[in-house]
Formats: structure tokens, sequence, C-alpha cells
């Protein structure tokens, strides 16, 4: 109210007073109150010349604006209009105030910028600025981030007579440090004469917001040393630096402070501890503050929400927030973000739906961070129609909805759409960055688009990513899997710093490609130039030594990782048991399993896929018991492996056990699992169940048809087969070679010939697939079967590819049946130039001998066998 007393204006024939009041002061005071506060003993100024006795209140007409209170004094006597006016302190015929009042509405609304404007305008017009006039357009200045404009003003206020004042210097810090001037603020806090809690509190706060969580501790240490008592603004600032450095232990020293200092229940700092305590993952300590909290406003209730969802407890968050609206709040935009994220990370659509029907009815739908989280929400949940519905109906699409949407459709295996996408962002001229280009090039990889790839490479080389280290490896993984491996190395080359980021995509790239001498050079190369491997790194090497057999190679790889610590990882470990597998050293493989401090099930898996890669399938379902009884949780890799060895070993009551733990794990459904228990029934000569658990899978895609037509081809059944791919077309699912190689041989087993021509001359015309030796192979048997021995002859002669033993051996087998000589001899001649050690050859020629009385040829047949050691490996089954 000072500012009251000293401002009294005489215009003309009245008295205007001016006074700047907040609102809680213009709601107090009443007129009688505003006079007896002027006029009243005691009075510095007026008390000597006013007469008490012929006082009388006058009618004041005040009306009140949003930051100013006008008072008019027209039926005030002239006499005393008159002292007024010889009595001011100053007589001034235009007041700053009235400025100011302006300016605090243009801050308060946002409008940083007519707020500026306004103060340049009020000095054009030669009103000096007061210390209101400063702290506001220095407001103006931090809200809109105008550091140049800051230090301008920040000159006027060091050639003023306020350079001193408290008030204004803290202004001038916050406004520095919100500018993102760390060092300015701090030059102005050391120079303050004068540095009150406000002062230190403002400087705390600025170097907490920058990430600088440890110099904001340490103001707070000196702080404490000069004894100033801290307040809940100075408890908000340190709390978010410990936040932000994760410092519990440092959390916990200055929760126990802010009880020594009565601030406990301020809900603001207790809004910060339950957030520091969440985000420091002790979620107990934050439910404790939460709950003694004695009032919690809708900051509380987000940061306990907020808490759950970063502890990986959506389900609490979810609840909490039904607790807070049966108290009747309502959330914010900060609560609808936890939520959402909340929704997101458990993958619940439906609750994801729920909540953003509450975010339109509270009328949050266009606030952008809401929007933006919402689409993610609904792209990670494979919700992607909602998503786009969302996103068309978007009112402000920035480039971060573009990215979100765009990565979406690329993890949901649309990739044809992301590049759609891409393309349309692009017309209306939103500006790719980098994380645009990561989605869209992963959408490139997954549909094999190699054009679109290179088209967009261009558009990277002229943009400012072009040496960004994460779209270079998106371009090597890129290029590596759309088979073009010479331009996956060219981006290699263009990146000047390789770092070990860029060399473990190469390598992988080369692995992926089927390119393993290739990746173990490119590795080899990398440990010449002094790069140390990172575990991706020793991934990709040990699956390269895999897909070569290199054993020694591995060895060598296993002994670095030694080197390196990278030992007791996990997955190494698991890669270094499918590595010796593979390579066919199972007792290798077997000392790395057990020297294991953590068996994941990965582990269990590659010593499982192992046993059966080298034969040994008994070991692989006693390794797959062992696991069970170890509390091992098995997975679709774990049931594909040991459900292999049932099939090879006919082991059916193993089989129907490791069906039950199927249904038992919920992988029924999973199609690689189905298709492996399809073809393990099949094998073991149970069709019926074979067909019982092709009926139950929902949604079979191409890999489940072909097994179930491979189990037909097995037991003979070609007609069922015939009718099994009837109703595949149907279904609308689309034949691959596979299926045609089982419809084929289904064929081949049950004589029907005419079907089996008929399908095979269909292949390339109707279905647009080209016939592989695998076909051929089966229309030779097939034709041979049927006593069509020189059709068959005349198909190998005119095939595309070169035909192999598989080929010879089928027109030998017919030979035998039909007992044809001459076409047998010159079957066997083939056969045996290109494995001189096929017993079955053997076999099958000293049969036919054998058949047509040749006696003498049999005996050569059989010396000649002999000879070269091709003896056959006796069988056996099970059934």
């Amino acid at each position: 109210m000072r500012e009251l007393e000293s401002l009294v204006v005489a215009s003309g024939g009245a008295c205007r007073m001016l006074g700047f009041l907040y609102r809680n002061l213009l709601n107090e005071w009443s007129s009688e109150q505003l006079w007896r506060r002027f006029f009243s003993d005691p009075s510095p100024w007026w008390d000597h010349r006013f007469d008490k006795t012929n006082a009388r209140f006058p009618d004041f007409k005040h009306k009140k604006t949003q930051d100013a209170l006008w008072i008019d004094a027209r039926s005030t006597p002239r006499w005393v209009r008159s002292e007024l006016a010889a009595m001011a302190p100053i007589a001034v015929q235009q007041s700053a105030f009235s400025w100011n009042a302006k300016m605090a509405k243009y801050v308060e609304g946002g409008q940083f910028t007519e707020a500026v404007a306004l103060f340049e305008l009020m000095q054009t017009q030669g009103v000096p600025p007061d210390k209101y006039s400063f702290i506001q357009v220095l407001k103006a200045c931090a809200g809109s981030m105008a550091l140049e404009v800051g230090k301008h003003i920040h000159c006027q206020v060091i050639k003023s007579s306020y350079g001193s004042d408290v008030f204004v210097d803290s202004c001038i810090l916050d406004m520095y440090s919100k500018c993102g001037s760390i060092e300015d603020a701090y030059n102005v806090f050391k120079n303050m004469p004068q540095r009150d809690v406000i002062s230190w509190s403002a400087m705390i706060v600025a170097y907490a917001k920058s990430g600088q969580g440890s110099r904001a501790l340490e103001i707070y240490t000196q702080m404490l040393q000069e004894l100033i008592k801290p307040n809940s603004f100075t408890f908000v600032g340190v709390l978010t630096a410990c936040t932000s450095l994760g410092a519990l232990e440092e959390g916990r020293f200055l929760h126990s402070q802010v009880i020594e200092n009565g601030q406990e229940s301020d809900p603001h700092v207790g809004s910060c501890l339950v957030d520091m305590y969440a985000k420091s993952e002790s979620v107990e300590d934050a439910c404790k503050v939460f709950n003694d909290m004695p009032t919690r406003d809708v900051v509380s209730w987000s940061a306990m929400i907020v808490g759950y969802v970063k502890c990986g407890q959506g389900g609490k968050a979810l609840e909490l927030f039904q607790q807070m609206r049966r108290e009747g709040l309502e959330p914010n935009n900060v609560t609808f973000l936890g939520l959402i994220e909340a929704c997101t990370n458990l993958l619940s659509l439906g609750e994801g739906r729920h909540v953003h029907a509450q975010v339109i009815q509270s009328g949050w739908e266009t606030d952008t961070s809401i929007e933006n989280c919402l689409l993610d929400m609904y792209a990670k949940c494979e919700s992607i129609e909602d998503a786009r519905e969302l996103f068309n109906n978007m009112s402000k699409r920035k480039l971060l909805s573009w990215n979100t949407m765009i990565m979406g459709y690329a993890n949901c295996q649309l990739g044809e759409k992301a590049i759609d996408l891409f393309f349309q962002m692009q017309c209306e001229r939103v500006e790719p960055d980098n994380i645009t280009f990561l989605g869209v090039l992963k959408a490139c990889s997954s549909t094999q688009a190699l054009e679109h790839g290179k088209f967009i490479h261009e558009q990277i080389r002229k943009s400012k990513w072009k040496s960004d280290t994460f779209v270079g490896n998106s371009l090597i993984d890129m290029y590596s899997k759309c088979g073009s491996m010479e331009y996956a190395h060219r981006v290699f080359d263009s990146i000047l710093a390789n770092d070990i980021v860029c060399w473990s995509a190469m390598i992988l790239g080369y692995v992926k490609s089927g390119q393993a001498e290739e990746a173990l050079d490119l590795f080899r190369e990398m440990q010449c130039k002094a790069v140390e491997p990172d575990p991706i790194t020793f991934v990709a090497a040990l699956n390269a030594c895999a897909g070569v057999g290199a054993l020694e190679e591995g060895r060598l790889v296993h002994a670095q990782i030694i080197q390196s610590g990278y030992d007791s990882d996990a997955f190494l470990g698991s890669c270094l048991v499918d590595m010796y597998a593979k390579c066919g050293s199972m007792e290798e493989a077997c000392e790395v399993f057990n020297n294991m401090q953590l068996r994941k099930v990965g582990a269990w898996s590659a010593m499982i896929l192992g046993y059966v890669e080298c034969g040994q399938e008994e070991n692989a379902i006693v390794m797959f018991k062992r696991m069970l009884q170890e509390d091992v949780v098995p997975d679709s890799v774990t049931f594909i492996g040991v459900l292999m060895a049932c099939s090879s070993i006919v082991a059916l009551n193993d089989g129907k056990l490791i069906h039950a733990q199927v249904i038992e794990s919920g992988l029924e459904s999973d199609v690689f699992v189905a298709s492996c228990l399809i073809d393990m029934y099949a094998k073991c000569g149970s069709i019926e169940d074979a067909c019982r658990v092709f009926s139950n899978i929902p949604f079979r895609d191409v890999v489940c048809w072909n097994a179930m037509l491979s189990g037909y081809a097995m037991h003979g059944l070609g007609k069922k087969a015939i009718q099994l791919l009837e109703w595949m077309l149907q279904e609308g699912t689309d034949m691959d070679t596979a299926s045609f190689a089982s419809l084929l041989s289904a064929c081949s087993h049950a004589g029907l010939a005419d079907e089996g021509v008929y399908y095979f001359e269909t292949m390339t015309p109707v279905y647009g697939l080209s016939a592989e030796v695998e076909h051929h192979s089966s229309m030779v048997d097939l034709l041979g079967r049927a006593g069509h021995l020189h059709e068959a002859h005349d198909m190998i002669k005119n095939m595309p590819c070169l035909p192999d033993v598989s080929i010879w051996q089928a027109l030998l087998g017919a030979c035998k049946i039909h007992g044809n000589v001459q076409m047998g001899e010159s079957a066997a001649k083939e056969l045996f130039s290109l494995d001189p050690e096929h017993s079955s050859g053997y076999v099958l020629l000293s049969n036919i001998y054998a058949a047509a009385g040749k006696w003498s040829s049999k005996s050569k047949v059989q010396n000649l066998w002999t000879k070269r050691h091709a003896f056959k490996q006796p069988r056996y089954t099970w059934v």
C-alpha cells in the first residue's frame, strides 16, 4: 500500500490516485478502509494539515481492473484537492504504474512479446521505468527466452538506481537461467551485495533445471553455511536436483531437513518428495510421503501416478487414478500423460481407450503432448487403425507426431504405409529429423525396398544428419537386409569416425546376409585397428563362427570374451553354447553351460537345439526335463527344439507330454510351435492328432498349412493334401515353394500322377513361383513311380538347374520298381559321379541287377561298394 501513499496525481479539477494492487488486497479493502488508510492518524505528511472535524468520507467511485484500482475523488472538497496537489511528494503527469499494470496483464496472459514492446513504448513516451517495470519486462524475457533483450534490460538496470535491488537481481538471475545462460546467472548471483533466500533458491532451481544437479547441491550447501534458512521454493529446487541425479541418500537427508523446517505439509514440497523417491525406485517411501500429506492436490496425485509408472507398476497407477477420481479431483495433463504411459507399458489397449475417453471428457484432447502420447500408445498396442484415425484428426501435427506414426507402422510390419507416410510428410513440407530417418529406414529393411532406401539415403546425404552414427548404422542395416552389402560397406567407409557401434552393425550385416567369412575378416580388421569389441560385436562374431563351423576361430573369440570381462554375460553365454553346438563340440558347449552363473531360458534352448543338431535327441529331451525341474519357464524356441527331438526319434509319449506343457504355457497358438506339433505327430504316425492341432490354430499362416501338407505327404494321403490345398486357397493364404514341394510329394506317394503334373505345370504361370531342385526331384519320383521313366529322364535333361543327388536317386529308385536296367545304370553313373560313397545308390543298383538275374554285375557293384567304404547306416524305429 506504500505505492498508494506516494502516488498522488493532480489533474484539472479532480484528484486521481492510482493504486497498483494484487487481487487479494482488492478484495480485502473497502472504500472507507482505503480512505482511512490515507487520511487518518498517524500520517507522515497529512496529519498537520487535515481538519478532522470537517472531514467526511468522499463518495469513492472506483473500478477494478485485473491488476489495478482507480480511485476517483471528484466529490472531495476543493481545499482537500488543492492540499493533495501541494503535499504530493512528486507531481508527475504520467505514472509508470499504469504501464506496469498493462505489462503485468500481458505477462500473466503469456503475451511476452507484447509486454517487451510495451516496455519499449513506455520509454519512448518519456516515462522512466521503476523497479516493477524492470521486474515485469524481465519476466517477459524469461518467458519468451529472449536472451539478447534480457541482456539489454540488464544493462539498463545497472545504469538505474535499482542495480542493487535484491528483487530485481533475482529476476535477472531467473531470466538468465530460463534462457539457458547459467554462467550469466551465476555471475549475477555472486555479484549481488545482499543475497536472501529468494536469490539462493533461484540459483538452485536454475542449476537443477539445467541438468546440473551436483552444482545445485553445492549451492544449497553454501546457503546453509551462510545460515540462510531454506523455504519451500528452495526445497523444490534441491529435491529436483536429487531426482535428476538419482541421489536417494541425499534426498532422504533433505527430507529430514524439510521436516525440521516445518515444510512437510507444503503440497509442492510433498509432490517433489514423492517424485524424488519414485524416480529413485523407492516407491515405498514415495507412498509413505504421499499417504502422510495432509492436503493432496492434483500435482501430488500426478506425481504418485507417474512414480508408479516409472517403477513399472502401471496397474497400481491406474488404481490410484480411480481413487483420485473418487475423491473428486480433476486430472491435469501430467496425470493423463502418466496414465497413457502406464497403458503403453502394460500394452493394455482397453484401458488406453478408456483413458482416451476421459481425456476427451476433461477437454485435454487438443493438448499436443497428450495427442502424441496417445498416438504412441495405440501404435505400441498394435492398434494402428486407431493411431491413424487419431493422427488424421490431430489439430496440429508436429514432427513428433509424424515420427511416432512412421515408427508405429514400421514396428507393426507395415513398411509400405510407413514409406508412404514419409513421402506425405515431405509433401506437407515437414522437415524430417534423425528419428524420422531411423523409422523409414527400418520400414525399407522390412519390405526389402532397396530403391526407396537409396532415395532416402540421398536425402540423408544432403541433410545435417549425414554424420549421425545411428542413422549410419540404420543405413548399414537396411542395405544388408536388402542384400546389398556393397552399398552397406560404402556407408561404413563414409563414416569418418567408425565407433564400435558402426563396426558391430557392419559385422552383423555380413552375418545376416549369410557372408560369415567376410564378417570374421571384418572382425579381425577391427581388432587390428585397436577397436575394443563390445558384447554386441562378440555376439556377431560368434554367430559368424557358428555359420561356417569355425571352431578354432570361435575358441579365440571365447578367450577374448573372458579377457574383456564379459564371460558372466548371460546372453553371450547362450551364444557361446550355440556356437560350440553348431560347430559339433557339445562337450565344450556343456562346459560353458555348466559354468554359467545365471542360466536363462536362452541358454537352455541353445543346449537343446545343439543336442538336436548333433543327433543326440535323447539328451535334448533329458535337458528339457532338467530345465523344468529347475523351474525355468520354456519359451517358443525351447519347445521347437524339444519337439524336433521327439520327431527325430519318434518319441510320441514324450511329445504328448510336451504338448501339454505347450498348452500350459499358452503357446499353442504360436504358429511355429503349432507347426512343430503337427510335424511331430505326423512323423510319429498320429496323423489324427496332427489334424486336431491344425484345426485348433486360430490364425494359420503358410507355415502351418505347409506342415499339415507335409504330414499328409508322409502318410501318402494325396487326395487329402489336395483338399487341404483348395481350403488353403479359399482362406486367402498364398502358396509358396514349400507348399508345392509337400503337395508334389503327397501326389507322388499316393500315385496321383495327373494331379501332380497339373499342379507342377501351373506353378509358374498361375502362382508365379519358379520350380526348384526339390520340385523337379518330386516330379521325377512321381513320373517314375507311375512308369513314365522316359518322361522323367527328359525332365532331368530339360531342367533349368543342374540335377543333384536326390534327382538321380529318385530316377534310380523308379528304375528298380520297373526293372529298367539300362536307365538304372545311366542314373547310377550320374549319381556316383556326384557322390561316390552314396550307399543307397549301391543298394538300389545291386537290387536292379539281382532282379534282372545279372549276378556278376551285382557282385561287381558290391565289390565297388566295399572298396569305397560306402556302408549304409542301420535304421531303427520305435513305432
